[in-house]
């Protein structure tokens, strides 16, 4: 059998795909049909891209990708997305959100997720307007509505289709699918913005996240995969996951990512026991916040 190839680049060969699974491909298929001409909010990571090349496969032309640049978006993760959207063909618009200079996502509350999304909602409403675009979607999935996601209240407000929730594809759904379909970032580390780094109260600065990226650019240079590096100051916590703790608890590798963060600034390296945790930050937030979840 030939091995197929995208772009000059040899593909895995195709997986098989659980029933369940592929009756929600299926479904996810079906409610992206129904659109006319649709505008996908692509970030790169595994869920938007997925809906992205999806929304591209059902629709061709009558569909397009719109990747929000601003300073909380690391150079490394506009590079990958770039690199997916031009591998796999997808038309792609790259637009610039001022977010950073709002004052109510500066001070970093438990809603900034909230002004993200709606100054990113924002800007693809006005380029729907100017192409002609009439639907907007994003890439929540299933697994995203039983967590603390304030951009979906944003999204609501804005009338933002939600395809793979809507679908009931769960995050591990779409990894399989993505896999199945050859996409090599199938199994792709969660990135969100730098700014979620950044400890709640704490005023968003672009001095700050380009710090942050500074530092997380250094631990992945050391050779780890899955982490955070949290902004408390002075103090950078460091979160691992724990399939890498056991080397980060190497004493030489502890004294390299001490040094390599106080490189960027620094005074406190600091390596949290419990590893790494999406949306550890939320911590902090009163329980009658967590429950309201995108709410």
């Amino acid at each position: 059998m030939a091995v197929p190839v995208v772009n000059g680049v040899p593909q895995p060969a195709p997986q098989p795909i659980p029933p369940e699974t592929a009756e929600k491909l299926r479904d996810l298929e079906a409610r992206l049909a129904q659109s006319s001409k649709l505008l996908v909010a692509y970030s790169g990571g595994v869920d938007s891209a997925f809906l992205a090349a999806t929304a591209h496969r059902v629709l061709a032309d009558r569909m397009l990708a719109v990747l929000a640049d601003s300073a909380s978006l690391a150079r490394r993760d506009l590079e990958q997305a770039l690199a997916f959207a031009a591998t796999h063909g997808i038309p792609l618009r790259v637009i610039q959100t001022e977010e950073l200079d709002k004052p109510e996502y500066q001070k970093n509350d438990a809603s900034r997720c909230f002004h993200c999304k709606t100054e990113l909602f924002t800007g693809m409403e006005a380029l729907g307007v100017q192409l002609g675009f009439q639907q907007i979607a994003y890439g929540m999935n299933a697994d995203d509505t039983r967590d603390y996601r304030p951009g979906q209240r944003a999204a609501q407000q804005h009338e933002v289709l939600a395809p793979l929730a809507d679908a009931g594809m769960t995050k591990a759904d779409v990894r399989t699918l993505a896999k199945a379909a050859g996409y090599t970032l199938w199994d792709r580390p969660a990135a969100p913005c730098l700014s979620s780094r950044v400890e709640y109260g704490r005023t968003v600065t672009r001095e700050i996240l380009e710090q942050v990226e500074r530092a997380e650019e250094s631990v992945r240079a050391l050779g780890f995969r899955e982490f955070r590096v949290r902004h408390h100051g002075d103090l950078a916590r460091v979160e691992i996951a724990r399939s890498e703790m056991a080397k980060a608890l190497d004493l030489a590798t502890l004294d390299a990512i001490t040094a390599a963060l106080r490189k960027t600034g620094y005074q406190y390296v600091t390596l949290d026991a419990s590893g790494f945790r999406s949306g550890s930050l939320n911590a902090v937030l009163p329980a009658e916040v967590l429950l309201r979840r995108g709410a």
